[in-house]
């Protein structure tokens, strides 16, 4: 399998991603750019270093400077992109990949993603082709920045807490760990309790992944033993954000979506807020129901930042943990999403789990995989199946019956994973019992049954 996807480039080291093929997609990358400076980052795993280095010699190769932004988050590699105005950056990361996984995440200028459909493709053949190119004769440059207190300058500009919090978090030993306790160091209405806050590429604890609910335990041990007011689990590579409530449930981040939307339409009214299409049917009731114009994107996060942009929207969010802010350019942040959660909290006298009922009237299966030899012939299974019912191809099929001024009304979408051979199903209904049934009824007819996690 290609070590080029959807959204970056990623594979094992070595027998996929070594440093020769890595100083080959740094100059492929020069190539593709055509403009400087370049910022690359890297996080916590045992061959980033190699692999930065490898990626960076090859960008001089191509003639471009290049600023080292060091030991970086992907939020923060994002951050310097904007700050520093460079042409583009990345970040050699394999976010939250088990330890033999690294990759690289590419951005041009104001952190836009460079992604499968306008970049990764032109990389990948310049990068595989049979004849490696020469260096040119003035190569670029190279310099070492750290953006660090800028960056948490930056973030803490959306810390406005009007009481004291307790936080139980998890930084599942990646990136957040480097970043996240700076944070805090500058929040004195914050009282933390970590987990896992040293920096391991190994994941010794847990896979550095929060959508899938069994690394969630350990927090939701902690919420309750702590008397937390929530919990927080980032990724590997701090870009996504899970939360639990003050009870111990994982919460789906549409509903956090929802929440937070709500709060920046009171203060942006008519605002899109942009939100992908696995999405509750609550979230965009709740947008309109504050004046705001819910926007409905294919799941990716190129395909949402184009959307917000295209919108100018305020704040988008999507049901894997990412969260996209304007005043970020446009790119996701698990601090910023954190923070804002906890100022709404914060304001609020009801504890988090009774401003999240308010939004759960709904049942839905969450996201569920499945592994299906001929993905497409499954979708047109589905789609043949229902065909008497409202369908919507923008990813995948959707299929709707009813909606929600009806009782009984039931959707699900069935869609192809960018990242994984998988088959991915989010199944929504008003009704438990018909949640249950429509679910039992969709394996029945695609002949399958759920993956573990």
């Amino acid at each position: 399998m290609s070590v080029f996807k959807a959204y970056d480039i990623r594979g094992t080291y070595p027998d996929q991603i070594d440093a020769n093929l890595a100083r080959r997609i740094g100059r492929a990358y020069a190539d593709f750019l055509g403009q400087s400076p370049v910022v690359v980052g890297r996080d916590m795993r045992s061959m980033a270093p190699e692999i930065q280095d490898a990626f960076i010699e090859g960008v001089r190769d191509g003639g471009l400077d290049v600023v080292n932004a060091g030991l970086c988050s992907t939020p923060q590699l994002y951050f310097a992109i904007g700050y520093l105005k460079a042409a583009g950056g990345v970040n050699v990361t394999a976010s939250h990949n088990p330890s033999q996984y690294i990759g690289f995440k590419l951005c041009r200028e104001e952190a836009k993603p460079i992604s499968a459909d306008d970049g990764i493709r032109e990389i990948e053949a310049m990068a595989t082709h049979s004849d490696a190119p020469t260096p040119v004769a003035a190569r670029g440059t190279l310099e070492e920045v750290d953006v660090m207190e800028e960056y948490l300058s930056h973030v803490l500009q959306w810390a406005d807490l009007k009481r004291p919090l307790v936080l139980a978090s998890d930084a599942a030993n990646g990136m957040a760990c480097h970043t996240f306790p700076r944070l805090l160091e500058r929040l004195a209405q914050i009282q933390h309790r970590g987990l896992y806050f040293d920096l391991d590429g190994r994941f010794p604890n847990h896979e550095a992944n929060p959508l899938n609910k069994a690394n969630l335990v350990d927090l939701q041990k902690l919420v309750l033993e702590s008397g937390a007011d929530l919990g927080a689990a980032f990724d590997g590579d701090a870009d996504r954000c899970c939360f639990v409530d003050e009870k111990g449930r994982a919460i789906g981040n549409d509903i956090i979506t929802t929440l937070v939307a709500q709060d920046v339409l009171s203060s942006e009214p008519g605002a899109a807020i942009i939100y992908d299409l696995r999405s509750s049917w609550v979230l965009p009731e709740q947008v309109l129901a504050g004046g705001g114009k819910p926007v409905k994107e294919r799941v990716g996060h190129s395909f949402l930042k184009a959307r917000m942009r295209e919108y100018n929207a305020p704040f988008g969010g999507e049901l894997s943990g990412h969260y996209y802010f304007r005043d970020n350019w446009f790119a996701d942040n698990s601090e910023i999403i954190l923070l804002s959660v906890m100022n709404l909290i914060s304001r609020s006298d009801k504890p988090f789990s009774a401003m999240l009922d308010e939004l759960m009237p709904y049942h839905s299966t969450g996201e569920v995989n499945f592994k299906v030899e001929d993905k497409l012939a499954a979708i047109e299974k589905l789609k043949n199946h229902y065909s008497d019912a409202e369908q919507d191809s923008l990813d995948g099929i959707t299929i709707a019956y009813g909606d929600p001024a009806a009782q009984g009304w039931w959707w699900v979408n069935l869609r192809m994973s960018n990242t994984e051979p998988l088959l991915r199903m989010n199944l929504e209904s008003d009704s438990l019992e018909v949640m249950e049934n429509r679910t039992t009824e969709v394996m029945e007819i695609l002949g399958v049954e759920p993956e573990d996690g």
